[in-house]
């Protein structure tokens, strides 16, 4: 299982002594609250796109499950439809949804099986958003199906200093669906 964690003290490891600028995308959000919960020392400023800070629901915990069940019986490529409905708008460009099958395709099923298994032991870290006193951002897409903008409000409104920025005509991966807003809005938050 790749503990959300384990993840976190990896990339401490990497990152060594010098603070960084955190950029985390989906299941990266539950990864960089992880990080700032065991080594804050290390986060300099952190955006947080298209994620959110809760647990998964018993729910949710369930349909990671299916999903692991599914891609080791099916393999990988069978998580190309469903995922693909899920994560972008329903308007997305073609780009956008070659890059995702990619990106799928390319992922070993255990790796797979492992990250579902990870973020589903992942525990609540709401309670964290309060103490994260570096510059924080969130962002989400605003067609996201997984976290919707009022979720994402909410964790903007959680931190503190934290501010929110929509992008529209994206839905759970806006790096993917409009990279040049979100490289935008990125350099913005980084010149601060």
């Amino acid at each position: 299982m790749l503990t959300m964690d384990a993840l976190a003290d990896g990339v401490a490891a990497f990152l060594g002594e010098e603070p960084a600028d955190v950029v985390a995308l989906s299941m990266g959000g539950y990864l960089a609250l992880a990080l700032w919960e065991r080594h804050p020392q290390v986060v300099r400023s952190l955006v947080f796109m298209d994620t959110k800070a809760e647990a998964d629901t018993d729910e949710g915990r369930a349909g990671r499950q299916a999903m692991a069940e599914s891609v080791v019986a099916n393999g990988a490529a069978s998580l190309v439809e469903p995922m693909t409905d899920a994560l972008l708008a329903p308007d997305a460009g073609l780009w956008a949804k070659a890059r995702l099958r990619t990106m799928i395709e390319d992922t070993p099923v255990e790796t797979i099986v492992a990250a579902l298994n990870g973020m589903a032991a992942r525990p609540d870290r709401t309670p964290l958003l309060a103490s994260i006193d570096v510059p924080s951002l969130v962002v989400v897409g605003d067609q996201d199906r997984l976290i919707p903008v009022t979720q994402a409000e909410a964790m903007a409104e959680a931190l503190p200093g934290g501010s929110l920025v929509v992008v529209e005509d994206a839905g759970h991966l806006p790096p993917i669906e409009q990279p040049a807003a979100v490289n935008g809005v990125l350099a913005r938050f980084l010149e601060r």
